[in-house]
């Protein structure tokens, strides 16, 4: 049986160089509004794929998962 939360194809939605914006969380009320650029692709956590992403208003880049991101 499968778990609602694992992505069933495996794959990562987004790729390196895509624009995004965080969705509202609260864990992330201290970032920066506007879109952002993903620069990495990182492995599962949680039955979740992270990735990094950086603003060109923060001098640092940040890991969040992909549910916490939305298409620019």
């Amino acid at each position: 049986m499968t778990q609602p939360h694992l992505r069933v194809t495996g794959r990562h939605a987004f790729a390196i160089g895509n624009k995004v914006r965080l969705a509202v969380a609260p864990s992330l009320s201290n970032a920066r509004p506007g879109p952002y650029t993903i620069v990495a692709l990182l492995p599962e956590r949680d039955g979740v794929f992270q990735y990094r992403i950086k603003s060109d208003g923060e001098p640092y880049q940040r890991i969040v998962k992909e549910d916490q991101l939305r298409r620019e």
